[in-house]
């Protein structure tokens, strides 16, 4: 078979495809032959090093996956061979192969694009479970998404109107049709004050921010809290210099990161009125929890998935149902085959307001 390796970490041209054996699955295991992986920043941040939990190199990237099981391995019961099925690798996604424990294999109904259920297995799960497993959203709270036009911002817009919430969004200019025409108010990061608009706009600030930025937006975004409101962190964008590692950014990432993080976890602990969480797609945990535990590197394939598969199925189940009654709409940016994963990173900046890049072994 054919996948994608990285030898070392660095920018979009590390990535080359090799040829090697199909995998077996193991006891557990089911083998999937790959419809469809997902493109993401986070591959990106696995490929650059600047990911909890990476990796050593050589591996394969690749978070998520569409495929048809072709082989079940020992003490699988409730697949078949022929179901068509998503997965949360974590990485090795990138390969026409890949063995997933059967536990975090969630079917798919035939009829549906893969490439489209593709982009629901991280981005739309992730803004999922941020609003209604960590947030914990009601109908008539307002909500501040950092981001609103990037992938995850456009998903968690679409989530949101249907959870019947009031919306803004930090975007940039050329972006503010696009998060208007999702129900939300746009406001200029460049341009714009978020946290002097918020407040401007609601009086005493929002129930909700869901910030993928990190630093000392997080700071900001705490303040932007009314009583009673939850803070979402969920990303460090910065440690990410144009899809490619720049050592000294990455350093300074990090310390701020950890640093603004402590600040914001003690302002949290300080004011009860308020709340801070963290949240990973791989590892749902209480609210409580405050710095993500480093990922286990399993000497197979593909990496650890969610930490509690079962929320896994339910929530993605919940997304293909409302993909069947197109209630939701991901977007498809681009299909490229394996051959060309490193265009495909050196494309993710661009194609954030266009939708998802999907490789197609």
């Amino acid at each position: 078979m054919k996948r994608v390796v990285v030898d070392h970490y660095g920018g979009p041209e590390v990535l080359r495809v090799v040829e090697d054996d199909v995998p077996r699955p193991g006891p557990g295991e089911v083998r999937v032959r790959v419809l469809a992986a997902g493109v993401s920043l986070t591959d990106a941040q696995l490929r650059a090093g600047t990911y909890l939990g990476v990796p050593r190199p050589p591996f394969t990237p690749g978070y998520e996956i569409v495929g048809v099981v072709d082989e079940l391995g020992p003490a699988c019961a409730r697949l078949h061979v022929a179901d068509r099925v998503a997965a949360l690798t974590a990485y090795g996604g990138y390969a026409e192969y890949v063995c997933v424990p059967e536990a975090e294999a969630v079917e798919v109904p035939r009829h549906l694009d893969p490439a489209e259920v593709v982009g629901l297995v991280l981005t739309y799960t992730t803004a999922y479970q941020m609003l209604h497993r960590s947030a914990h959203v009601q109908t008539g709270e307002s909500m501040l998404v950092h981001g609103a036009a990037g992938r995850v911002g456009v998903a968690v817009l679409e989530l949101g109107m249907l959870a019947g919430l009031r919306l803004y969004g930090t975007a940039a200019a050329r972006d503010r049709a696009a998060v208007e025409r999702l129900g939300a108010v746009a406001i200029d990061y460049r341009t714009e004050d978020f946290l002097a608009r918020i407040r401007g706009l609601t009086g005493d600030g929002v129930d909700v921010v869901l910030d993928g930025i990190g630093g000392a937006t997080s700071i900001r975004s705490f303040r932007a809290l009314r009583s009673g409101g939850r803070l979402v962190v969920y990303g460090h964008y910065a440690m990410l210099a144009r899809g490619r590692t720049s050592r000294r950014r990455w350093a300074a990432g990090w310390l701020e990161w950890y640093g603004t993080t402590a600040t914001v976890a003690l302002w949290g602990l300080l004011d009860p009125r308020r709340k801070v969480m963290t949240y990973r797609v791989q590892r749902l945990r209480d609210s409580h929890q405050w710095l993500p535990v480093s990922g286990r590197r399993p000497a197979r394939l593909v990496g650890g998935g969610p930490r509690n598969p079962q929320w896994f199925r339910e929530d993605l189940g919940v997304l293909l149902d409302l993909l069947t009654a197109d209630k939701i709409h991901p977007v498809v940016a681009e299909r490229l085959p394996l051959s060309e994963a490193a265009r495909a990173h050196e494309m993710l900046e661009s194609s954030a307001a266009k939708g998802k890049l999907a490789l197609v072994p």
